[in-house]
């Protein structure tokens, strides 16, 4: 059972898009910088801060209160996790405070509790460090509830990263429940070229020695069909025939059906426990939206048309960009 998400109940926001596409042509690498720093793009501005908090948060907020719920095995923690996750949820609720001052305060109490307000989602609870049974949920999952990314803790271990705890409702063609406990090495097995070319162990290695108060970012990318946020392993029987139907079907239906689906993704090492904090915004864009951008459905074209087979197919967007390339074309971009 998935959720089925009305692409007429998602706000667009075309002026603050990550577009992921600096060049024209796309191929797989670390691409990281500096975190909360604003970029211009053509289309407009986005990266001030680290979480994001815009005219979708509501909306995907209820998506993945509906996914955990059909769902809880998208929330998992390893036993070993438990500090690490309480140092997320500081981290996370502390960012959203300072980030967004007029809707969310953290306050510390004197007798030891904790006062998180978020007039955003009409939240107003208290609770003490440490103590679970004072959230109702888990940490990470109290986390997940009020910020839009996905979220994974990474344990650093025998020189290598594990993923080990986390949050994940919004993933695109990956399975966190098969995943968790993993290695950094193991999960990226898959993907064509990163080995050959190093680009894993230069990741893990920049990884491991990030400082605490330095977060980084990168963008990476994929496309998904009628604003589907979640996209997981597990609900393929029901995303994919729409994925196939899109690819041979009308093309007219082409521009608002298929959608350029970003993600932004932090790295941030925690202060208390050491864990690495990876997180996951995903950022989704109709391919009407991106063509009012002209010169962003101009990239996307060369992207997609020039895209390799291997790297294509492992995206799982083989069939879907010809239709895209096609479409875009039919409104004269790139033809």
């Amino acid at each position: 059972m998935t959720i089925t998400i009305s692409p007429s109940r998602r706000p667009a926001d075309v002026t603050g898009y990550p577009f992921p596409f600096p060049h024209e042509r796309y191929r797989y690498s670390a691409n990281v910088e500096p975190a909360a720093r604003g970029r211009d793009t053509d289309g407009g501005h986005w990266g001030e801060h680290v979480l994001t908090v815009d005219g979708q948060y509501e909306w995907m907020l209820a998506e993945r209160s509906s996914i955990l719920a059909v769902d809880p095995s998208r929330a998992q923690s390893l036993p070993h996790m438990h500090d690490a996750t309480w140092d997320a949820l500081l981290w996370l609720l502390g960012t959203l405070a300072y980030e967004q001052p007029e809707t969310m305060t953290l306050e510390a109490l004197d007798d030891g509790w904790l006062h998180w307000r978020n007039d955003r989602l009409g939240i107003d609870h208290r609770f003490r460090l440490g103590h679970d049974e004072d959230l109702g949920t888990t940490p990470l999952e109290f986390a997940a509830r009020n910020v839009t990314e996905d979220i994974l803790l990474l344990d650093q271990r025998d020189g290598q990263l594990w993923i080990d705890a986390g949050v994940v409702s919004f993933a695109a063609d990956w399975s966190f429940g098969f995943d968790v406990g993993m290695s950094f090495r193991q999960i990226h097995g898959p993907v064509p070229r990163v080995h050959d070319e190093g680009i894993v162990d230069r990741a893990q290695q920049f990884i491991m020695r990030l400082q605490e108060g330095h977060p980084y970012r990168r963008t990476n990318w994929t496309l998904s069909i009628d604003a589907r946020l979640d996209q997981a392993t597990e609900t393929s029987p029901i995303w994919r025939p729409g994925r196939d139907a899109v690819a041979g079907g009308e093309l007219d239906e082409v521009g608002d059906r298929l959608f350029l689906r970003t993600e932004v993704q932090h790295l941030i090492r925690l202060p208390g426990s050491g864990a690495v904090m990876f997180l996951i915004g995903t950022h989704l864009l109709s391919f009407r939206e991106v063509a009012s951008v002209p010169e962003w459905g101009a990239r996307l074209h060369d992207v997609l048309a020039e895209l390799p087979a291997d790297m294509a197919e492992y995206k799982g967007v083989t069939h879907t960009k010809e239709a895209g390339v096609a479409w875009l074309e039919s409104q004269g971009v790139g033809a």
